[in-house]
């Protein structure tokens, strides 16, 4: 409809909405001639990059399964995902070509190796591909149930689990997110997260169907995503909490001119408070912030906090209650239900800590190759999430932590959730992760693995105290650790499973 208009920019290349199906029909075809089809799975392993978004909608357009890999996965955690996909192609990057084809004789469901730059012995070149292959328009038959894409989740402890996403679920996603372009200029948004992760991937879609031209980042490196903030006019972003950090401890963005940017989302791991509290102190008052909470298995984003939710204005009882919900994760999207249950699966009271169970017509259809595993996470519609929370008075959604995360303390339920909030209160805490360490009188009791903020000084005592005045007695942690930085997956989230192991045994 506007082949003209600008819709990508990555590394100095501009692509038109012609150019960019033009590779797209020539990719397509390309795959075509090499028999893949419907129901086939595409997977690609790379940083972000022009090609991903080109090989995504070949894949489509082929009725066939996109599969994007987690390219910081290790060797193991590579063949798995592969084999647990059954790929029929493989595409990869040179950073990851040696280990990509040291599986080789390991993966015999893979027929097609494709190089997405330096052509090798017994690989195909993408290039190649894209400029023998006809440009002409080609899209098969796939119903709205077919397998769009097999995403994998990046989880902090054991294997990850193949997320399955039907082409129903991303276009219900993008229909209730977005107006369709219409030739205006619908501004740029900079897409730095991951496009392995289900918020790097809608943002394509997203941005493909809006109008909105995308400026995409190879990998979130802060000086590099303020130079295109700037340069290319960005007005929307997303963010996880330790990209923002990063990007707030950044000596440039003093300087930096942001007048252009409209909105900036975060999500994909818990924001610290202080770190969205800086962060509105720091950015444009122009800037509308808003936590995206999603999960891969909902197809992205179920609940907002919104933009006036990060005002900070009003009488002081209004800005407490704000502050208050800036821990939040806001409210539940039109096309999403939400409930907190106990462990019969009956509603808890309002305030009341229990599991959140989720109901959208966009729920992933289960896990690849683990049946039980579905079964036992979808029921009866709704998505058990293990995501513990509880909902006050005006319906905003706090969390209190993983269900697997809880401790019990001489049989009181202790959510990590609740003392980290109240820590990250503390003047001189940067960080904290609250775990349940293994006792023989109580239990398990509680540890807080603290990281201080740079030049503060703190004790135990003071961390235990500050903790004894605010929380239920039960609650204060009866051992305080001081570290450097938490462990953390590449979104972000803290590998608990990391720090039970490190200190399971200390005394």
């Amino acid at each position: 409809m506007f082949p003209d208009q600008e819709i990508l920019v990555f590394e100095g290349e501009r692509f038109s909405y012609a150019r960019l199906l033009e590779r797209v029909n020539r990719l397509a075809n390309g795959l075509s001639r090499l028999g893949v089809g419907r129901g086939d799975r595409i997977a690609i392993l790379q940083t972000n990059s022009n090609q991903y978004v080109e090989t995504y909608y070949a894949a489509s357009k082929l009725a066939a399964t996109f599969v994007p890999l987690n390219y910081r996965a290790k060797s193991a955690e590579l063949r798995y995902m592969v084999e647990t996909a059954r790929a029929r192609v493989l595409l990869f990057g040179n950073r990851y070509a040696e280990m990509a084809l040291s599986l080789r004789a390991e993966l015999p469901s893979v027929e097609h190796w494709i190089a997405l730059e330096t052509k090798r012995d017994g690989t195909l070149s993408f290039e190649e591909i894209v400029e023998s292959s006809s440009a002409e328009d080609i899209e098969m038959e796939a119903e709205g149930d077919d397998i769009n894409v097999l995403m994998f989740t990046s989880g902090t402890s054991g294997l990850p689990k193949g997320v399955l996403l039907t082409y129903d679920d991303f276009t219900g996603f993008v229909f209730e997110t977005v107006e369709a372009a219409d030739g205006t200029d619908r501004g740029a948004t900079l897409i730095s997260a991951p496009l392995y992760h289900i918020a790097g991937l809608t943002s394509i879609m997203t941005s493909t169907f809006s109008g909105r031209r995308m400026v995409i980042a190879r990998q979130f490196d802060p000086k590099e995503w303020l130079r295109l903030a700037q340069e290319e006019r960005v007005t929307h972003a997303f963010l996880v909490p330790t990209m923002l950090k990063k990007l707030l401890d950044e000596p440039d963005l003093r300087t930096a001119d942001l007048s252009s940017l409209e909105t900036l989302s975060y999500g994909s791991a818990p924001m610290p408070l202080p770190v969205i509290r800086r962060a509105i102190e720091l950015f444009p008052r122009t800037v509308g912030f808003i936590n995206a909470f999603g999960q891969t298995e909902t197809t992205s984003t179920v609940a907002m906090l919104q933009p006036e939710d990060h005002r900070l204005e009003g009488t002081p009882e209004e800005i407490e209650k704000k502050v208050q919900r800036l821990s939040s994760i806001g409210r539940p999207l039109p096309d999403v239900e939400l409930r907190i249950v106990d462990d019969d699966g009956r509603d808890v009271p309002q305030g009341q800590v229990g599991e959140i169970l989720l109901r959208t017509p966009r729920l992933m259809k289960g896990y690849a190759g683990q049946s039980d595993l579905t079964e036992q996470t979808l029921v009866d519609g709704w998505i058990r999430t293990r995501d513990l929370g509880w909902i006050d008075e005006g319906g905003y959604v706090f969390l209190a932590g993983r269900k697997d995360d809880l401790i019990i303390r001489g049989g009181e339920n202790i959510a990590p959730a609740e003392i980290e909030t109240v820590l990250q209160a503390h003047p001189a805490v940067e960080e904290v992760a609250v775990i349940g360490c293994p006792d023989e009188q109580w239990g398990e009791t509680v540890m807080a693995v603290v990281v201080p903020r740079a030049g503060a000084a703190v004790s135990a005592g003071e961390i235990q105290e500050f903790c004894r005045q605010r929380l239920a007695s039960f609650k204060k942690p009866e051992q305080v650790v001081f570290v450097d930085a938490l462990p953390r997956n590449p979104l972000g989230k803290v590998i608990r499973k990391e720090l039970r192991a490190r200190y399971a045994t200390r005394g």
